[in-house]
């Protein structure tokens, strides 16, 4: 069995808003994932919990129905199984999953098309996903204060919607049990490639007894499991929620913010998350994707700390050389890498 991923439970709700940014920055310095402590303030359990049904009811919808939302340049929309290929240099065939992506909501409206089976449910995605911004606009403010980054404010600000467009997505999983796809899968396959991601941080929701995510270690070459409720956590409401840095946090930071690779994978034989059972089941998972607005410049941001920092863009992200200039340029450059099929189609 795998060593577990030693990744710290930070409860940010504290009064000492300094000490907890203080935390939060150690954690995105040497993990790049932090746990947050889900105390129900920030993002309600039963939120979450009306947001997997939810899931569940969409991936349940007629394929036909599916299809008719087929991702689209924009990002939005659903995608099919082994549509998606996030680690197109490694894999064999593309990633087991499904996944549909929600964009922009507008009054409670998603600029989009939905599926019938989930129409209704459309006021209730765009509230979940308002609670997820506003989370991430409090993370990125504690970023900022923890860098001391001047103004503290900076990352907040360019996450405003008021801003402008951005990349910001939240994405419905879910994964196949092994026994729905084993004519097609083998022992190497993965349900979703190694990668890191592409915003600037990820909010990650997972249920118990739902395993499958690993990290990528600094040596580049030991994978990790993440567990989905970690040592102390056992009898909170709900598991905590797992938040990553994206590759902009790393960029803005010259790397000081780690842009972790990360993997999801089927259940291994034995197990594989010490006390957590990893049965062959479906998985399913809520990732919010927080981007800044489009046209925001990725340089180096205003503080003492990023300047004195000389180790350079973090190694093993082989997407952490500074090819890009703004965000959206950067989320392109991996939209076409992931998604080769739909940009071949659209020439």
């Amino acid at each position: 069995m795998a060593e577990t991923a030693n990744i710290p439970v930070i409860d940010i709700s504290g009064d000492d808003q300094a000490r907890v940014a203080k935390e939060l920055v150690a954690a995105a310095i040497e993990h790049g994932f932090v746990y947050i402590k889900n105390n129900g303030k920030d993002i309600p359990v039963q939120a979450i919990d009306e947001a997997f049904e939810m899931s569940k009811r969409l991936f349940n919808a007629p394929t036909s129905e599916k299809q008719t939302c087929t991702i689209q340049q924009n990002n939005r929309g659903w995608s099919a199984m082994n549509y998606e290929t996030l680690d197109p240099a490694n894999q064999r065939v593309g990633d087991f999953k499904e996944a549909f992506n929600f964009g922009e909501f507008i009054d409670g409206k998603a600029q989009q098309p939905i599926p019938p089976t989930i129409a209704a449910d459309e006021p209730q995605i765009s509230a979940f996903r308002d609670l997820c911004y506003n989370l991430s606009l409090k993370l990125n403010t504690l970023l900022g204060i923890g860098l001391e980054v001047t103004p503290p404010d900076f990352f907040t600000s360019a996450h405003l919607r008021a801003r402008g467009p951005s990349g910001t997505i939240l994405r419905f999983l879910r994964y196949p049990p092994r026994a729905d796809v084993s004519g097609d899968a083998t022992a190497d396959d993965v349900r979703a490639g190694a990668h890191s991601d592409y915003g600037s941080l990820t909010l990650l929701f997972r249920l118990r007894g739902q395993p499958g995510l690993e990290v990528l270690s600094a040596d580049g070459k030991t994978w990790s499991p993440v567990p989905v409720v970690p040592p102390g956590t056992e009898e909170d409401p709900a598991p905590p929620i797992l938040m990553n840095i994206g590759d902009l946090l790393s960029y803005w930071t010259n790397g000081l913010l780690r842009s972790t690779v990360h993997r999801v994978v089927f259940p291994r034989d034995g197990g594989g998350v010490q006390g957590e059972a990893d049965v062959d089941g479906p998985r399913y998972s809520i990732a919010y994707f927080c981007h800044p607005f489009g046209g925001a410049q990725l340089g180096p941001v205003p503080s003492e700390r990023v300047r004195g920092y000389k180790g350079g863009l973090a190694e093993g992200n082989p997407y952490a050389e500074r090819k890009v200039l703004t965000a959206d340029e950067h989320l392109k450059m991996r939209l076409k890498a992931s998604y080769a099929q739909l940009y071949d189609e659209k020439q």
